[in-house]
Parts: C-alpha cells; structure tokens; sequence
C-alpha cells in the first residue's frame, strides 16, 4: 500500500471514527430502545401511536438556537413554552442541522442544544421532522449544493467537522431511539443544478438531463446510510414539489419510487399549482409541509388564519395527508410583511391545527 494510499484512507477513516464515537455518547443511548416508533404508515396512510393521523403543526427551523454554545439561526426559543402549546398530535419540522452542532468556542462539535430539541419534545410527547442539512446553505456554511454535490461531494470532507455523510451517520445513530422522532429528512429542498459562478444564482443555473437520476440515486443512498443506522424511523424526502432541476416532469415520481422515501413533500406559496400532478404520481403519504401566507403590514393576522383554514381543508380534500406552516418564530414584525408565526396567533385557534 502506497503512503498516498495510506493518507487517504486516515482522511476517511478518522473523521468517521470520531463521528462515530459522538454517536455513541449520547445519554440517550441511541438504538437501544425497544419502543416502536410512535409515527408509521400503513396501507399508504400516516398514523400516529396506532390510529390515522392527519399532521398539521408549524416549521421552528430555529429551535436549536443556543448562543451560549452555537451561531444559531434566527432567535433563542423557549423550548418548553413551544412544545407546550401545542395541541395533542401537531408535528414540528425544525432544523437539525451540522451548524446548530458547532460550538463557537471551540470550533468542535457540541450537540447539547439539539439534544434540548429533542428532549423538550419527548417531555411533552410531541414529534418532529428533524431536517440534516438545507439545500442552499443557509444557517450553516452558505453553500450551494450542485449537482456534483449530489454524486460525490456530499461524502467528502469540508470546513464543518463532518462531512455531510457523517453527520447524517452520526444525527440518526445520535437520536434514533428518541420516541420524539416522527420521520428523518435528509435535506430540504434538493436539486441537483450546474452552476455557472460560486454564488449560483437562480439565472446563473443550468438542470442536466440526469438531473433527476442524479437526485434519485443519492436518495437512495442518503437513504440507505439512514436505515443502517435507524431501520425503524420513517424518511422524507424534502423535495419543493414544483418544477425544480431533477423534479420537472416524472422526476418527482422517480423520486417518490425509491424504497428509501416514505413520504413526500410539497411546499405551496402560490395555491398548490404543483398539488395534484404530485399527488397523481405516487401512493405514498404526501404531506404539505411548507404553507407561507405573508401577513403583518400587508394582511391582517386574523385574516390570514382565515385563508389559512380554507387552505387545510383544501389540502384534505385533495389528498394530501398533513400540512405543516411556515414558519414559527419567537419575535413576530407584525409592522412587516412576512411568513412569521409567533406564539399569540389567531392561526393557532383554528379547528384545522388540532387533531380530528
């Protein structure tokens, strides 16, 4: 074996070995419980501790925010007070990304505050998605992810302390026996675009024609790498639903096919145009997990709570199989136009947000 050879293997052998040793600290002792998991899908239809179950709840992308040991994204949440509000069966999706993980003293992974996460949740039997990682690098190292992100990079070493393969190693095998994990996605928002400069911007993008095998055969391995750790949990894929590089067309279904996706997504910020040519390309539970109504300066709260009613029940019909909104936040601007969700929303107090 060649020195080269040797040094190579250390570059990849090492950084998995501390992976897995955090893995393996947690006090939750992870894989280790015998509970089943409270979230499955059967006969195409999610259910929740045994009974059908039709998810609404809210996007808390920040409920990992902790400046006294991360950079955080966006404001600290009183996680008590959050899970506590929440009515019996709601699912919060959040991010569990590598960057909430890093400490700013150190420079070196800390996973006490998503280990907060977590732990409020189980203490008031609430269930969350918990997103690894986001397409366009926000809230973490704010970079694009390419198509050649998808068939090699992702595996490769970067300026985090995992690479991307081994935090998702690590986060599952960390977490996989919390009874408050109702499903792992891998990354929100995927597609597997060229870029013509670093900043890629949207006119600056080019889609492959393997766009869609491109995504298709990295679900399957992101996939796989999940279930060897966690066979149990169930796994989204975070997909947009519209006509994003790699799910123009039948990419979404081609996606939706892989063994190693559960239940879809969709994400509606235009009245669900996309809606119905997903739902028609798979049997698989999909759930719309980002509905952003602005309100604030441009629309009143209340009525916005009303759009928002007519929207789930639209969904329902439809045949969606939950919704999810976006986005809660601890400090609403009510003097601004945005997608804030904070604590005292009218949305709140809809029917539609409590289990039925």
């Amino acid at each position: 074996m060649t020195p080269a050879r040797i040094v190579r293997l250390a570059c990849v052998v090492i950084p998995l070995v501390f992976a897995m040793t955090l893995a393996c600290a947690s006090s939750q002792d992870p894989g280790s419980s015998v509970q089943p998991p409270r979230v499955t899908v059967t006969q195409g239809e999610l259910q929740l501790d045994g009974q059908p179950w039709w998810p609404t709840g809210l996007n808390a992308y920040q409920l990992a925010t902790d400046w006294q040991i991360n950079a955080g994204c966006g404001a600290e949440v009183d996680l008590d007070a959050y899970f506590s509000s929440l009515p019996d069966g709601a699912l919060t999706r959040f991010n569990a990304f590598q960057g909430f993980a890093v400490s700013t003293h150190t420079g070196e992974l800390d996973l006490s505050a998503l280990d907060a996460v977590f732990a409020a949740a189980e203490r008031h039997g609430q269930v969350v998605v918990p997103v690894l990682a986001g397409q366009d690098g926000a809230c973490e190292d704010e970079q694009y992810k390419d198509r050649d992100w998808y068939t090699h990079r992702w595996e490769q070493p970067t300026d985090m302390p995992l690479s991307y393969r081994d935090w998702v190693a690590t986060a599952v095998a960390r977490w996989s026996g919390s009874p408050a994990v109702a499903a792992w996605e891998p990354l929100g928002e995927p597609e597997a675009a060229v870029c013509a400069s670093p900043d890629c911007l949207d006119i600056e993008r080019t889609c492959p024609s393997d766009s869609a095998q491109v995504l298709r055969e990295w679900t399957d391995e992101v996939g796989a790498l999940i279930r060897s750790r966690d066979p149990d949990h169930l796994i989204t894929a975070g997909v947009l639903g519209g006509d994003q590089c790699g799910l123009a067309g039948d990419g979404y279904a081609l996606l939706a096919d892989s063994p190693h996706v559960d239940v879809l997504q969709f994400h509606d910020y235009d009245d669900a145009g996309f809606l119905p040519m997903r739902l028609a390309q798979t049997d698989k539970p999909l759930v719309v997990t980002e509905v952003g109504i602005q309100a604030g300066s441009c629309l009143a709260l209340g009525e916005r709570a009303e759009l928002i009613g007519v929207r789930l029940d639209r969904y329902r019909s439809m045949g969606a199989a939950g919704a999810l909104l976006w986005a809660f936040v601890p400090d609403p601007r009510p003097t601004e136009c945005t997608y804030d969700i904070g604590p005292e929303d009218p949305v709140m107090d809809l029917p539609q947000m409590r289990r039925r």
